[in-house]
């Protein structure tokens, strides 16, 4: 922590496998430097395997941080998914699943999400038994999000899913998959609340940033798609939140201003 600033990390879709051991070490030494605080948005193993996750853990203890994160749609594959998250917990890292978490004063509340899709291209409860309950499961999410949300009582909030709540990160990927890739369902709590940004993973060609209709900032923090943007620079995002203030930044030089009832402010870019 330098200061009144708190630095922020976030990135998403790991997939580690069993094969992994090693692989993630140099990247988890750079996190540790640069932040004060690490979000992993899901996906946070290949499989969902608990060897999976074992072999995660090893390589999270160089991180003398604290984890928070959300579990993806590839980390319930399985069917361990209760699993996968004990052995993550025993290493430190704290799974929410419509929790919230308060580290350094910055409150997290994390959901999976879900998927059904966009805007008036969403997804609604008609027709075959199967497709009410695809949007139950995402009517499900969001009320287990919202609720989240609503417990948080902390001056900056940020919002950490797997899925998608804007298309605009998704853009980019094919139309056919949009509604598997996040759900405007997820968008509504958001502007109900007074949230600072959104992190989310899981579209791997989406974008790198949009917004809500309410102006707050919504960031892809998936790893593939950093490293394909970024190649000079360690795949991930440092956000810097200053502490009693009312702004929150992402460092680096590019304006992008959100939410400005709110009085915040986000700048974009990635770590250096």
């Amino acid at each position: 922590m330098a200061g009144n600033v708190i630095r922020v990390a976030a990135l998403g879709d790991l997939h580690c496998t069993r094969t992994s051991q090693g692989a993630f070490q140099p990247l988890f030494a750079r996190l540790a430097e640069a932040a004060d605080v690490v979000l992993i948005a899901g996906d946070l193993t290949d499989y969902g395997l608990p060897e999976e996750a074992r072999v995660l853990a090893k390589e999270l203890t160089g991180i003398r941080v604290p984890i928070a994160a959300v579990l993806g749609n590839h980390d319930i594959e399985s069917g361990k998914a209760e699993e996968v998250r004990r052995i993550l917990t025993d290493a430190g890292v704290v799974i929410l699943d419509g929790e919230v978490c308060e580290m350094h004063g910055i409150g997290i509340a994390g959901a999976k999400g879900f998927g059904g899709g966009f805007g008036k291209h969403a997804l609604g409860p008609w027709g075959e038994t199967i497709i009410k309950q695809f949007v139950r499961e995402a009517i499900d999410e969001a009320l287990k999000f919202e609720a989240a949300l609503a417990r948080l009582r902390t001056r900056h909030l940020i919002a950490l899913l797997h899925y998608a709540p804007v298309q605009q990160t998704v853009d980019g990927e094919p139309l056919e998959i949009y509604p598997f890739l996040g759900s405007s369902r997820l968008e509504e709590p958001i502007s109900r609340y007074p949230v600072s940004l959104v992190v989310h993973g899981h579209a791997h060609r989406g974008q790198l940033q949009g917004a809500t209709r309410t102006g707050v900032p919504v960031y892809n923090v998936s790893l593939p798609l950093l490293t394909r943007s970024f190649a000079d620079r360690p795949p991930f995002r440092i956000f810097e939140m200053p502490a009693g203030t009312e702004t929150a930044c992402e460092t680096a030089a590019i304006p992008f201003t959100a939410n400005p009832a709110r009085g915040r402010r986000a700048t974009d870019a990635v770590a250096s």
